[in-house]
């Protein structure tokens, strides 16, 4: 089968291997028929990641065909429709207990880091009865695939932990798929303001297109000092950081405002400072997160019932013999205007293992 491997940082290719085979009894064997790019594949290649290793194919996301299950799978079955989480969850240990499955004794977020991932033509599910979700076979795919990570990300890590109130203002640092997955799910708590920052005026037109109520360009204006000018120099309720750097995540602290809360969402692979000197009596709080996809099942349903469209971050879409063209595209965002990339099965209703 074909498959998208991180050979070390910088290094990718897309090469063939062999067609994964069930390995412990709650597995399940799924026939990708979409997946996507996260940014935080783009962190691996940087070499950000060290517990995904060199040989590893990449991947956390994506839908499916189930093609075949072990002995204690029992929720699904061959043939079925899924939708594959990018958190392998065994639902028993004391963390799965704990509703935080992002560190599962035995799972977490393993696919594409420690165990191989979705951006290939079949994937290893582990704890496929925690870890999978029944779609229907006409569902728009597309919005599907939003669902195993970036939807639940910008809701979890940003909107539940940066505590988005009714009448509250929020600020939204990088317009990326996950600060626009946050924007997205911010308006369902019906905050009065949302402000959107980023360098891209092409991506704050989308964040206006999807809801945002005001957008600061902070590569041609002070984002601090128009923040504040726009809030009666009070900042924001809750700054979520969408990017994963430390100058963001050093913005986020002079967004916000006393008794507010900083939801960091963005992956650092780098340090960034936090300044005491200026927060220590403004009674902020400061969340992070790796993703549970505890509110999948929610958010499903809000998408079945047309609550929400997260199909629309989609912006390309390839075939999975050109992921390499597909990685390209997503990580020249700026030049390319990409948000998601989908990347399709070649013929996912004849696909089959080789031989």
């Amino acid at each position: 089968m074909k498959a998208l491997v991180y050979n070390g940082p910088g290094l990718k290719a897309v090469e063939e291997r062999p067609v994964p085979q069930v390995q412990d009894a709650g597995d399940a064997i799924v026939r990708i028929t979409r997946t996507t790019i996260c940014g935080t594949d783009l962190h691996i290649l940087k070499g950000d990641v060290p517990s995904c290793e060199p040989g590893r194919v990449l991947g956390h996301e994506g839908v499916g065909i189930v093609d075949s299950i072990g002995a204690d799978v029992t929720a699904f079955a061959p043939g079925d429709h899924v939708l594959i989480s990018c958190i392998t969850a065994c639902g028993r240990c004391d963390y799965c207990r704990r509703g935080m499955p992002s560190h599962c004794t035995t799972g977490g977020w393993i696919l594409g880091n420690i165990i191989d991932g979705t951006q290939a033509e079949y994937v290893r599910i582990p704890h496929a009865d925690t870890s999978l979700y029944a779609i229907p076979e006409q569902a728009g795919a597309d919005a599907l695939v939003m669902l195993s990570d970036i939807l639940p990300t910008g809701f979890e890590c940003g909107v539940l932990n940066g505590k988005v109130a009714p009448g509250s203002t929020v600020a939204i640092v990088g317009a990326g798929p996950i600060g626009l997955a946050a924007l997205l799910t911010a308006q369902l708590f019906s905050p009065a303001r949302i402000i959107m920052i980023d360098l891209d005026e092409a991506r704050l037109a989308i964040a206006r297109r999807f809801g945002a109520s005001d957008t600061i360009n902070s590569g041609t204006r002070d984002a601090a000092a128009v923040l504040m000018e726009m809030t009666d120099a009070r900042g924001a309720d809750t700054v979520i950081e969408a990017v994963g750097v430390a100058a963001t995540f050093e913005l986020c602290q002079l967004l916000v405002a006393a008794g507010g809360t900083i939801a960091n969402v963005g992956v650092h692979g780098a340090k960034a400072d936090l300044h005491l000197e200026h927060l220590w009596s403004r009674n902020i709080t400061i969340t992070t997160r790796l993703v549970d996809t505890v509110s999948t099942p929610q958010l499903l349903r809000m998408v079945e019932a047309k609550q929400l469209d997260p199909g629309e971050l989609v912006t390309h879409h390839f075939a999975m013999t050109d992921m390499m063209d597909a990685y390209e595209v997503f990580s020249r965002a700026a030049e390319t205007k990409a948000l998601k990339v989908i990347i399709e099965a070649d013929d996912p209703r004849t696909a089959r293992p080789a031989a």
